[in-house]
């Protein structure tokens, strides 16, 4: 037999293996798409490019982790040449939330890392203390231009918001066991470590009262039933923005969705069966509107361009100038991946 039909019953035989081609990340594609009409694929598209920037972590459908290389306060490079920590920061101030939390310590430094070679450790502190998934959700809808949405520091905040004012929001607020994902929505889970919410729970909290809740929300990019996966990418997810693959049924919509109990085992050596990242108190999908209803509803604020050059206040710890490149005279405490100019290049410095 020659080898090209060898080559065609070698590529006949990959299609007829369950799994084979429902691993295929949507994303390589997707990220070209972030100026498309369509305000579900914008979504989709802007969350996809930045997944791309941190070599594409991930966790697989059953609730593996893997290709986590960069943490979201290292000075490590994204693919895009953009140091990580910076990236975040941007996440906050891109969204329009730094003023919001500008209470915690080292949120004001963040003004500044996007100019120059500044260290800003404590604004590098601030982004470790301080959980940011939330200001990368608002940073993609708002640079996506979605409107009747109301960016927030606080998951819980826009989804109380989506379900006590419907016909005004972008989003309508449905069970996750009960719907269809596609491009565009937020799939969101309660942290609660003594209880689980369920979707009726968290209705309950959102009708009766006004409290705060920890949530964690990710974006769908893409659902395609026919391969029965879901992809979402979410920021703050090990430290940087992650894709999570979810199964789905034939009929679209989630299959066999891992459920966290409060008497669940915690995940240790000891039982690795429970070491399932996917595995959450998945609460609510806030779906996105059709694009007709989109267009009725009130335009998003434009998003927040770069900001304008400003000279550094006083004591900012900046290089000198002339510091060769891959190296510092100030350094961060405790940061190893940048290692100390020698001294005869430093002028002295110690």
């Amino acid at each position: 037999m020659s080898s090209r039909w060898w080559l065609l019953l070698l590529l006949q035989a990959c299609l007829l293996v369950p799994g084979t081609a429902s691993a295929a990340d949507p994303c390589p594609l997707l990220r070209a798409q972030t100026g498309a009409v369509d305000v579900a694929t914008r979504v989709a598209a802007i969350a996809c490019d930045e997944h791309q920037l941190w070599y594409r972590p991930f966790i697989d459908a059953d609730g593996r982790v893997g290709g986590s290389s960069v943490r979201e306060a290292e000075v490590s490079q994204l693919a895009n040449g953009e140091q990580a920590w910076r990236r975040v920061a941007g996440y906050w101030r891109g969204s329009g939330l730094l003023a919001a939390v500008a209470h915690r310590s080292g949120a004001a430094e963040c003004e500044y890392a996007g100019m120059g070679d500044a260290a800003l450790p404590a604004c590098r502190t601030f982004l470790i203390d301080t959980p940011w998934s939330a200001a990368f959700v608002s940073w993609v809808v708002r640079q996506a231009g979605v409107p009747g949405f109301n960016v927030s520091a606080s998951h819980v905040s826009y989804v109380r918001d989506a379900y006590r004012q419907p016909e005004a929001n972008a989003y309508r607020v449905v069970a996750p066991e009960a719907a269809r994902p596609a491009r565009g929505d937020l799939l969101c889970y309660a942290r609660s470590a003594d209880r689980t919410f369920g979707f009726a729970g968290l209705a309950q909290l959102l009708a009766a009262s006004d409290e705060g809740l920890g949530m964690h929300c990710d974006i769908v990019v893409d659902a395609q039933p026919h391969r029965g996966l879901a992809w979402l990418v979410g920021g703050n997810v090990f430290d940087g923005v992650t894709m999570r693959m979810l199964p789905l049924t034939p009929g679209g919509q989630f299959r066999d969705l891992p459920v966290r109990q409060p008497a669940d085992l915690p995940c240790s050596p000891d039982h690795p069966a429970h070491c399932n990242a996917n595995r959450q108190d998945w609460t609510v999908l806030l779906q996105l509107r059709p694009g007709e209803a989109l267009a009725a509803l009130v335009p998003p604020p434009p998003p927040t361009p770069a900001a304008p050059a400003r000279a550094l206040p006083a004591g900012f710890p900046v290089q000198p100038a002339g510091t060769p490149a891959g190296c510092c005279v100030y350094c961060v405490a405790g940061d190893t991946r940048v290692p100390r100019c020698p001294r005869a290049a430093a002028g002295g410095a110690d």
